[in-house]
């Protein structure tokens, strides 16, 4: 018989993240995971790893409006308007989350952060530039595991709301 333990370490993905899968019925998922001697941390680090686009790179960031964490998926070439998320829940002030709240939120270290598959319920914001792509990589609950998926379904899981938080170039 097969555990979420094992396959996650076939997979490489982290145990509780395997388990989310499971408990999705994302099961092929560990399949698809991919795992890098390297860490892929940062988006670019994961881009360069997976060889793909920077866009393709769903960052998982947690923030803190008003002292309540909140989740922001993010493609990896943009960067987060904190005064639009702030303007989107309605709250007094946002700010990025420290390591210690992101770990006691999501249950994984920063860099590792999966868009679904916490250690606590949350409230998920995602940027309509996800939805560019046909398919996104995502952390898989490591800074060496990367998974892919369709933004559309990587919303749908993660019971994001669709936002437009990005950034604006001028």
């Amino acid at each position: 018989m097969t555990t979420a333990a094992t396959d996650a370490e076939g997979s490489g993905a982290h145990p509780r993240f395997a388990d989310a899968l499971r408990a999705l019925g994302l099961d092929d998922l560990l399949g698809r995971t991919r795992r890098f001697p390297e860490a892929t941390r940062t988006a670019a680090e994961a881009a360069a790893a997976i060889g793909c686009g920077l866009s393709q790179i769903c960052k998982s960031l947690i923030f803190a409006a008003d002292g309540v964490p909140v989740l922001v998926l993010m493609d990896g070439a943009s960067r987060v308007d904190v005064e639009r998320v702030r303007q989107e829940l309605g709250a007094g002030k946002v700010a990025r989350a420290d390591a210690a709240v992101v770990r006691e939120t999501t249950g994984y270290a920063i860099g590792g952060v999966p868009p679904f598959g916490h250690r606590t319920r949350t409230r998920v914001l995602a940027d309509r530039s996800l939805l560019a792509h046909d398919q996104v990589w995502a952390a898989a609950g490591t800074p060496h595991t990367v998974f892919p998926m369709t933004p559309k379904d990587l919303v749908a899981h993660a019971g994001a709301t669709l936002v437009d938080v990005r950034e604006q170039t001028a």
